[in-house]
């Protein structure tokens, strides 16, 4: 979860500053005396049509569409948002009703009604793209209208998190007219009700965001629009944000950017940091000779030094992991800490040879080379290292775009491969149902019976996620125990900004998700 106080002492030390400087960080500003205010971000959407994402293209989704729950500023649960009111009407949680705000319309002044979100979440099942959310709706039976303004949710089984999942990006509401039920769209338009409509979009460029006059919910607009610029590489964004062609940047700074800022201290910009919840994790894939083999995995979890990483490649801006839930969240464990300890090249080998295996062990390690920051390829060169120095592995590095990556994946054509993973929303839930079963986000079955039949649904019956821990914990061990995933560092959030920017403080929701409209510039007394 953000780390909000930490962002306050920061904030208190900027605005005394400002004070003196005759600045105030508090003062609303002219939000159009500059223009628009330019995000940078190296994280670019992968469609524009929210049935078909699971990935970074929430960040964009976010501020462009509504969902029916989302978090306001400092809500840590789902509060209403295009809905009026929300909630479960049966004491086992299997019937969730939503009554939308009135009068709701979409950029384009058509009807936002019942209707439109049933169209909106019916038709990501039955899309069901290759790289869509459909797996959050897992629970999710059928979805009914009550007139013009209910909606209302059948459940399969019970499940607390279910209105996490409507918080999400992935269920952005759409309007029916525009979007179709059985196909994607292709092109660059976009029909939402969100604070911003895009104006404008030129793909791994940039979008135009200008301001939503038919937009009724909670955000409070601090500006009038946003350009967000998309980035190759940290180096080149930073020296944008030095030249005063962007205001603000998020989402792939570089550790050598984030170090130099921190140390050098810079009177023309700020930097704000605070606890985040995105991970990066190896994937093993079970139709591959060698990675099939639990000796094998359980070998490169006993061999990998996620210090050295944090160290050596990411100079300390993130943090060792050792479960594949992260610090900060109710339930994390630290199992692979507990059940390898230290990184030893003695106990790999005796694993491997218990196995009968005692030649070096040939894998091919895949990464993405535009989607997880600057310091990939460097991290998967010290996997590599770290790896082969033990004489039990023989590594090849190999990779990809990332729109290239994942159709990779998702026919099973790597061995291992590298991911990272951006909250879907604040709950240990989210960093096991989705990684796991028949239908995941990796597009490598996991068959774990115990989690998907037992453990997962004990805990989604619970709507006091305090009481879940048990079951959680149980699920994380057994995820150690297979080791068909293997958890390496978790980040945290650094926001970059000009010194005439404020809003960085405010602008994360609890899933890291930047809320565009949060920002604005500073004026003078």
């Amino acid at each position: 979860m953000f780390n909000r106080n930490r962002f306050l002492r920061r904030v208190a030390a900027i605005a005394s500053i400002s004070l003196v400087a005759g600045c105030s960080l508090l003062s609303d500003g002219d939000p159009d005396s500059k223009g628009p205010i330019v995000v940078g971000t190296t994280s670019a959407p992968s469609t524009l049509d929210p049935a078909g994402a699971w990935d970074g293209s929430w960040e964009l989704y976010r501020n462009i569409f509504q969902t029916l729950l989302a978090y306001p500023n400092g809500a840590t649960t789902p509060q209403p948002d295009a809905a009026e009111s929300c909630s479960f009407t049966d004491s086992s949680s299997r019937t969730y009703r939503c009554k939308l705000r009135e009068g709701m319309r979409f950029a384009d002044g058509d009807p936002l009604d019942a209707k439109a979100v049933q169209h909106s979440i019916d038709r990501i099942r039955t899309i069901n793209a290759p790289a869509g959310p459909a797996g959050l709706l897992g629970s999710l039976e059928s979805v009914d209208t009550v007139g013009d303004r209910e909606v209302v949710f059948h459940l399969n089984q019970s499940d607390a998190t279910f209105p996490f999942v409507l918080a999400t990006p992935a269920m952005s509401i759409v309007d029916p007219d525009d979007y179709p039920t059985n196909s994607l769209r292709k092109d660059t338009k976009v029909f939402g009700s969100g604070p911003y409509e895009l104006q404008s979009y030129e793909e791994g460029k940039q979008a135009v965001l200008v301001r939503n006059d038919h937009y009724d919910g909670f955000a409070k607009r601090q500006n009038d629009a946003v350009t967000i610029r998309y980035f190759q590489d940290s180096a080149t964004m930073v020296k944008a944000l030095h030249d005063k062609q962007i205001d603000v940047t998020y989402r792939g700074l570089a550790a050598d950017d984030i170090i130099s800022l921190q140390r050098h201290g810079n009177t023309d910009l700020q930097l704000v940091d605070g606890a985040g919840m995105d991970i990066s994790y190896l994937v093993f894939n079970p139709k591959d000779p060698m990675a099939k083999q639990p000796a094998v995995r359980k070998a490169v979890a006993q061999v990998v030094d996620r210090g050295a990483i944090a160290h050596k490649v990411y100079k300390d801006t993130v943090d060792p992991l050792y479960s594949m839930v992260p610090k900060g969240l109710t339930g994390h464990t630290t199992a692979f800490f507990d059940d390898f300890g230290d990184p030893s090249v003695s106990k790999a080998r005796k694993t491997l040879q218990s196995a009968g295996i005692t030649q070096p062990v040939p894998l091919t390690l895949w990464y993405t080379t535009d989607r997880y920051g600057s310091e990939t390829a460097l991290m998967f060169q010290e996997l590599k290292r770290q790896l082969d120095a033990s004489g039990l592995f023989s590594i090849t590095l190999k990779s990809r775009p990332w729109k290239t990556y994942v159709v990779g994946y998702q026919k099973g054509e790597y061995p291992v491969f590298g991911r990272g993973w951006f909250p879907d929303f604040p709950d240990a839930d989210n960093f096991i149902a989705p990684f796991v079963g028949e239908k995941n986000a990796l597009g490598t079955p996991y068959d774990a019976k115990q989690i998907t039949s037992e453990l997962l649904p004990r805990s989604r019956a619970q709507s006091d996620r305090a009481k879940v821990v048990k079951d959680l914990k149980e699920a994380q061990q057994i995820l150690v125990d297979d080791a068909r995933l293997i958890p390496l560092w978790q980040g945290r959030q650094y926001v970059a900004a000009t010194d005439d920017m404020s809003g960085g403080e405010r602008a994360l929701d609890p899933s890291t998700i930047m809320m565009m409209w949060e920002l604005h510039r500073k004026t003078s007394w």
